[in-house]
């Protein structure tokens, strides 16, 4: 996190999943991937956004997300593969979580709270600074 510009740029994440008998590690391992990935852009860039009287964004100019160039953070998965229990679902667990999780680890970092996705640099510096907040 870069302090002076209220830049978030997430490095690693670490992951347990426990959604029963695994059969495919590979492919858990890669849902998991691509759901942190579309958990940080959700976190981080992605807001619709509206006037009075519609949405306004509405096509990938104004909707933002992440660029294909994007360097993704490394990831470590860990696997619980619970033999015990049924198989249970695990599409979108990571997506869920990680908003939430770069929230905490922008507090932990700065010991300012963010209330609001996406943790834009201009929402990082109102809370970094809330005596210069506008609202």
């Amino acid at each position: 996190m870069d302090l002076a510009t209220g830049v978030v740029r997430p490095t690693r994440f670490v992951v347990a999943v426990d959604c029963g008998p695994v059969s495919n590690p590979d492919g858990l391992r890669n849902q998991i991937e691509g759901g942190i990935l579309q958990g940080t852009s959700r976190a981080l860039l992605e807001e619709v956004t509206w006037d009075k009287t519609c949405i306004t964004s509405v096509d990938w100019v104004s909707y933002k997300t992440f660029y294909l160039d994007y360097e993704m953070p490394s990831v470590e998965t860990v696997i619980v593969n619970s033999q015990s229990g049924p198989a249970l679902g695990a599409g979108e667990l990571s997506i869920t979580v990680t908003p939430a999780a770069i929230g905490n680890a922008i507090f932990d970092a700065t010991a300012a709270r963010l209330r609001a996705v996406p943790s834009t640099p201009e929402r990082v510096m109102a809370a970094l600074n809330p005596a210069q907040d506008s609202r």
